[in-house]
């Protein structure tokens, strides 16, 4: 039975510790630490800054919890960790679009960064290839191509290719690279003759049995395996770190995806997680069943600011800030934030400038999302003959509609200084469409709790539905097109034995104050073809639940039409700025 228990997350800048004890209402947070990630010179051992982390949480609750570098007074320590730049993988497989496709997924949920997909229609000459294979410098390679009994040709070539890069591994110079061969298993033997004496060869279950078959766990497990045994070991101070833990060391975004696998399975919902760094914006979803994970790595908030501009356009984070700025000036802004990546926002015109870039960066995540989370391409659609020849269709699993839940974490929407405008980014950047939850990570420990739910399921979810999640409330919003100032929804809100009534006109945001912990029966009917869940002009009741912000009326319509002019409208009915403030940086 574990009463009390601490989990840290190393990454790639600061060490995060928390602590969590059981108490008479079950797991809580107790408190929380941090300093500086040691996993460089001069320190070069991890542990010191784990045990500072934990120094500041002795500090806070009068423990003692360290005795001559050990742990004590607790009953399990696990950790999750980005350090010196977290999992990095090279990808190879067969065809672009369908193996090497999956093979990258597997690499993506299982938390590495994937730097590059090599495969043999990929439009690269061999030499390239292999001048690729040899800058690269991973942690470990995944090998994939052919379904079962299929080809065995194109496998054996890539399989050559390796050969000749003679890849190094980014750490360790004494030891092989580590490979994982996830192909058609008719090809083994010749991969174990071409490969064996040149590399770590691990062979695991096809990734792609058949064209309509997906099997990514085989191959994801080996990952985690493999980090802790070659990368961790090499990694300044990870032995030590390996000593203390209770339960393998996971990459901190394959410990987010968990957990947020987990709460969709548990509570059978659809989820869209998203963690907007300084660097990467990384996004998590579940739709029907199935975990997809993307890393955006050219989209962040400081080190990778200047990125978001360029993908983006100006223009685009222009048209997010209500008063009037020099593009010249905003473009100086945006520039200097890159160069001084800790800088946090000192005036409301800041804040409003970077939060405007946030929904930027949000937004081009979850495009490049969409994209990735598809339908298995390559299988020809039954019944449709046109569809069945184009077979390269892009079928996301990505539906707004029927999406249950958006929580988001990371600086920019865990630290906002008032939660309606993590609430307002997030509605901004994803457009959620019908009945949407809302939620942000108070102080990102989501990397934590998905550690610790590998030996303590209860704790990790207790803590998480009682201290990690910060339910904003539930955004309501009609899908369609409309004149503006036109209705298009009417809805009764049925709360406290009371009945509200309300109008909702296209293009305006309304606000009903529904309290955390309270829940509601709303009554939808919608006009003008507009859609909140069930079809075109359809009635909807459900039950709906509040939060620090409340339910949100969105009547902006689907896709949602940016008018500047608009801004200060929606801000205010938000009750997201200052209103004082707020019109005085308008004149």
């Amino acid at each position: 039975m574990h009463k009390r228990i601490i989990a840290t997350d190393c990454g790639s800048t600061t060490t995060k510790a928390i602590l969590i004890e059981k108490r008479e209402d079950g797991y809580r947070l107790i408190a929380r630490g941090e300093a500086p990630t040691t996993v460089e010179k001069p320190f070069e051992d991890v542990t010191i800054g784990v045990m500072n982390a934990v120094n500041e949480l002795e500090e806070l609750t009068n423990n003692e919890f360290i005795s001559n570098g050990k742990l004590k007074n607790i009953d399990a320590y696990v950790s999750t960790s980005s350090a010196g730049g977290g999992l990095q993988m090279l990808v190879m497989g067969v065809v672009k679009d369908m193996t090497a496709e999956s093979a990258a997924r597997a690499a993506l949920g299982a938390g590495a960064i994937v730097m590059e997909v090599i495969a043999i229609n990929d439009g690269r000459l061999p030499y390239q290839r292999i001048e690729l294979i040899r800058k690269l410098r991973p942690d470990m390679i995944l090998l994939a191509g052919g379904t079962e009994g299929g080809t065995v040709k194109h496998v054996v070539e890539l399989a050559q290719l390796i050969v000749a890069a003679e890849p190094r591994p980014r750490f360790g110079i004494s030891y092989k690279m580590p490979l994982i061969y996830a192909g058609n298993s008719k090809a083994v033997p010749e991969i174990k003759k071409i490969l064996e004496d040149k590399v770590e060869l691990y062979v695991v279950e096809n990734i792609r049995p058949q064209l309509e078959v997906e099997n990514l766990g085989p191959a994801r497990e080996k990952i985690h395996d493999l980090f802790l045994e070659h990368v961790m070991q090499q990694a300044p101070g990870y032995n030590k770190l390996m000593s203390l833990v209770d339960a393998p060391i996971m990459p901190t975004p394959g410990a987010v995806g968990m957990l947020i696998e987990k709460v969709a399975r548990e509570n059978n919902i659809e989820v869209l997680g998203v963690d907007i760094g300084g660097a990467t914006t990384d996004v998590f979803s579940v739709f029907k069943g199935k975990f997809n994970r993307t890393v955006s790595a050219n989209l962040g908030m400081s080190y990778s600011i200047a990125n978001v501009m360029v993908e983006t356009g100006i223009e685009n984070i222009l048209r997010w800030i209500p008063f009037n700025i020099d593009e010249y000036e905003l473009r100086n802004r945006i520039r200097n934030k890159m160069i001084r990546p800790t800088t946090i926002p000192m005036t409301l015109e800041d804040l409003i400038v970077e939060q405007a870039i946030a929904r930027e960066a949000l937004r081009l995540a979850l495009e490049q999302h969409k994209l990735f989370a598809s339908e298995l391409k390559g299988i020809q659609v039954r019944g449709d003959i046109t569809r069945a020849i184009q077979q390269q269709i892009e079928r996301t699993l990505v539906n707004m509609m029927t999406l249950n839940l958006i929580i988001g974490s990371g600086g920019v929407l865990s630290h906002t200084p008032r939660r309606a405008q993590s609430f307002l980014m997030m509605l901004d950047a994803f457009q959620p469409e019908g009945i949407t939850k809302m939620a942000v990570d108070s102080i990102f420990m989501m990397p934590h709790l998905g550690v610790l739910s590998t030996i303590n399921e209860q704790a990790a979810f207790e803590v998480f539905d009682r201290d990690c999640l910060i339910r904003l409330g539930t955004s309501i919003s009609p899908k369609g097109i409309e004149k503006e100032g036109k209705v298009i929804l009417k809805a009764e809100i049925h709360f406290d034995n009371k009945v509200e009534t309300m109008e909702l006109k296209f293009g305006e945001i309304k606000l009903f104050p529904l309290p955390l912990g309270k829940k509601a029966k709303v009554v939808l009917v919608p006009y003008s073809n507009f859609d909140v869940g069930e079809g075109p002009n359809k009635k909807v009741v459900a039950e709906v639940e509040g939060g620090v912000v409340g339910l949100v009326f969105d009547g902006r319509g689907r896709p949602l039409k940016v008018l500047r002019e608009k801004l200060l409208d929606w801000f205010l009915s938000m009750n997201a700025y200052d209103e004082r403030k707020l019109k005085e940086i308008m004149k």
